[in-house]
């Protein structure tokens, strides 16, 4: 049960992440109201960082930042190593 509720946040969080990329990619062509960086390092560092990447790389949105690809693969590293440590040992 909880893993079940744990996946469904995750593919909560990363359409949400997926859908809020998107959302800034179309506002930045526009010259619009931009989403902030700090929702996409917190989205990523919540488990959304499949969706971040993949956001990244179907609209080129954000791919010359250096420091937005380490916070998106630092977090799916942390990710990779808190999942088995939290079913191992919880």
């Amino acid at each position: 049960m909880l893993i079940q509720l744990l996946v469904l946040i995750l593919a909560a969080v990363n359409i949400a992440a997926y859908f809020l990329m998107w959302k800034d990619k179309v506002r930045a062509v526009r010259h619009g109201w931009r989403i902030s960086e700090k929702t996409f390092f917190l989205l990523s560092l919540c488990g959304g960082f499949i969706g971040v990447y993949c956001a990244m790389q179907r609209f080129h949105h954000k791919t010359k930042h250096f420091s937005f690809k380490f916070i998106v693969i630092l977090s799916a590293l942390i990710w990779l190593i808190l999942i088995p440590c939290g079913y191992f040992f919880f």
